[in-house]
């Protein structure tokens, strides 16, 4: 029972409250507190060891998990195996005997690739086995990929995430997840080793359209960002007070916090160094293309979009590996009117 003495219950959490006991304020009545749920020790296949998936497997080992992983690189392999994961050389080694298999790949062509063909890891791994793919890819691929796990006998999850590396190291991602409420209750603890956050948006393909949504107003909004930073500096501003005044007014926004492409304005920043990438260009395109793809599929016009979307691809095709901030540069210059 926690009294309240103990230095950490001013602190940080509090070890009787972790343990299930109660917390003692003053003057107030002592409060049950619900320990989080013992998550059964799982063997998992974790397929996509690079910059995301590498640190999640981490997290997973760290949580007690057994983790099988593969990558065609050999830097992952080696730096997933100094966090503690079972390192496999060929992929078919991950659906192997496992509980479940998490895919973590770059595009629904190598998702499909490594599920359907190839390795063929959907046709590989034991009827019941849960297998989560934290890719984001299109909604399409993803409904095909349910179809054939339904028809093995397999729970498929789509649980693309967010917060990029600094979140997949931190463990602070978040999940959103599209799935049955039977899948989704397996999949919850999973996920939870790897991030802060769990979200079940829908059924079966919800996550991945949840995520095509979030990408691109992310990636439309650091467009904005680009050109209002880019206006007010020809217009004589000082980019750090315009950046103090827009992060407290209606302009305040994650990617002008987050992602700044303004030189000298936000802290390590990655336009501080070179546009050296949070998140690699070649991925945001890759992203809001997908967005303006799923709407040309409905009908829906995407002006703003499709516009971002050209700009990113315009900076993947020369500098991919840049960060997505590095977007500033594709926009035209003043014409001194």
């Amino acid at each position: 029972m926690c009294t309240g003495a103990h230095p950490t219950c001013r602190s940080g959490p509090c070890p009787a409250a972790a343990h299930g006991g109660t917390v003692a304020a003053r003057g107030r009545a002592r409060v049950p507190v619900r320990a989080p749920p013992e998550v059964p020790v799982a063997r998992i296949g974790f397929v996509g060891l690079g910059t995301m998936g590498g640190p999640m497997a981490g997290h997973l080992v760290a949580a007690g998990h057994e983790v099988l992983g593969a990558d065609t690189s050999p830097e992952a392999r080696d730096a997933a195996r100094a966090a503690g994961v079972t390192v496999v050389e060929d992929a078919t080694a991950c659906a192997e005997g496992v509980d479940v298999l998490v895919t973590m790949l770059t595009t629904g062509q190598v998702v499909r690739a490594v599920l359907l063909e190839g390795p063929a890891l959907l046709e590989r791994v034991a009827p019941g086995t849960l297998v989560v793919d934290c890719s984001s890819i299109d909604v399409a691929t993803t409904a095909e990929l349910g179809e054939v796990a339904a028809r093995r006998g397999v729970d498929l999850v789509d649980a693309p995430v967010s917060g990029g590396v600094v979140g997949a190291r931190a463990g602070t991602l978040t999940f959103m997840v599209g799935a049955t409420d039977g899948p989704f209750a397996r999949a919850e603890p999973v996920l939870a080793a790897m991030g802060r956050r769990v979200v079940h948006v829908g059924g079966p393909g919800a996550g991945q359209a949840t995520k095509i949504c979030n990408q691109m107003l992310f990636g439309s909004t650091l467009v904005a960002v680009a050109e209002a930073f880019t206006l007010a500096s020809h217009l004589g501003l000082d980019p750090r007070r315009f950046h103090d005044v827009v992060t407290q007014a209606t302009g305040d926004c994650w990617a002008v916090r987050n992602f700044c492409p303004w030189p000298g304005v936000v802290e390590g920043s990655a336009a501080d160094e070179g546009y050296a990438a949070r998140f690699a260009a070649r991925l945001m395109s890759k992203d809001v293309h997908l967005a303006t793809a799923a709407a040309a599929d409905v009908g829906q016009e995407l002006p703003l979009a499709e516009r971002a979307a050209a700009l990113y691809a315009a900076l993947a095709e020369h500098d991919g590996d840049l960060d997505a901030s590095a977007v500033i540069r594709e926009l035209p210059a003043p014409t001194g009117r």
